[in-house]
């Protein structure tokens, strides 16, 4: 039916990249360490990266579906064969509640600067929202996604695009020449972004594959890729307006909102918030998955179970988290990436469920 493949791709679109656009993307801070940094060809960066968010979507989405698959434990032996399979398998089951853990100690960070609540606070708001969201099951995670999704991305969408109507346009990219590569080129720049981008997508997509037809499911990656790289494209625009000083600032955006007014930043800050939360659902409900993929009480047990042990390891710090656990992130990501695309060449995948 028409409406009900509509919805599909609706609901595929928004978790694919509610999952992606958390808290650094949100703030800002992943564009400019990823594209800004590098100036005109930090466009190019983003090109490229959207064309792999794009690629990568259909291909997780032609395979979950194609293999009607509840959980990534499923996907990942199709891709990648049984003894890597269980390697990652295990690193995403340690990686998805370490991100989950970050994404509570981001949220007391961020209650704690931008409003003065105290961090507990922070941490307790995003761990009481999760655990509601994951009892409604698969249908709450989704349904959460198709409201809070399109609101982040047309709030970040709005502030970047009044930022470059309010300068002048189109930035003077040529006076963009000086680059801090850290050692990289732009390239593999954007590889590594989609990189540690793609553990939770994986996780969260492949449990889809009963419950989205295989065809709106595919559309609903490339689009969720195409709404990654355009939102991040306008990042990098408004961030090449403002740089080199948006280097200073831990949190870019709130360069950029400066300057449409002191509302804006608070506005963003929810908006960050907003992020972490999705982002912290999305860790949830992969871990659950993939402990119960048949959803049920079990899945909720999971769910609720990994929240709050989660919440006393958040007091180890933000920073701290996010130095120690990403680079995990970026590492299982090359893996995820190669076998997705090495899956392409080898197999034949039949099209609609068996």
């Amino acid at each position: 039916m028409p409406g009900i493949g509509l919805k599909q791709w609706f609901q595929v679109s928004a978790l694919y990249a509610g999952t992606v656009i958390g808290a650094g993307f949100a703030s800002g801070q992943e564009i400019m360490q990823f594209f800004i940094i590098y100036g005109e060809k930090g466009l190019w960066g983003v090109t490229l990266s959207t064309i792999l968010f794009g690629l990568l979507g259909l291909l997780i989405m032609l395979y979950t579906t194609a293999a009607g698959c509840n959980s990534y434990a499923e996907l990942l032996p199709v891709m990648m064969g049984k003894k890597l399979a269980r390697a990652v398998d295990w690193l995403s089951l340690a990686m998805l509640p370490g991100g989950l853990v970050v994404m509570l100690a981001g949220s007391g960070a961020l209650l704690n600067e931008q409003f003065g609540l105290p961090t507990g606070a922070g941490t307790l708001a995003v761990a009481v929202i999760t655990i509601l969201v994951i009892m409604g099951g698969l249908e709450g995670v989704l349904l959460t996604n198709m409201i809070l999704v399109p609101l982040k991305i047309l709030t970040i969408a709005f502030v970047c695009l009044m930022a470059i109507i309010n300068c002048g346009g189109w930035p003077e990219l040529a006076q963009q020449g000086q680059q801090i590569n850290h050692g990289r080129n732009w390239v593999w720049s954007s590889v590594l972004y989609v990189s540690y981008n793609m553990v939770v997508p994986l996780a969260v997509l492949s449990s889809l594959g009963r419950s989205v037809e295989q065809k709106p499911g595919i559309l609903g990656g490339v689009t969720g890729g195409i709404i990654l790289g355009g939102t991040a494209g306008l990042v990098t625009l408004a961030g090449l307006l403002f740089y080199p000083g948006i280097t200073s600032y831990q949190i870019p955006l709130l360069c950029i909102a400066g300057d449409l007014g002191e509302i804006w930043k608070h506005i963003l800050g929810l908006l960050i918030w907003l992020a972490i939360l999705t982002t912290a659902i999305a860790d949830a409900h992969g871990f659950a998955s993939r402990v119960a993929p048949k959803g049920g009480t079990l899945y909720r047990l999971a769910g609720t179970g990994v929240v709050l042990l989660a919440i006393p390891l958040a007091g180890v710090g933000f920073t701290r988290l996010v130095q120690v656990l990403y680079p995990l992130f970026g590492y299982a990501g090359l893996a995820v990436i190669a076998g997705l695309l090495t899956t392409m060449f080898r197999l034949k995948i039949t099209r609609g469920k068996e």
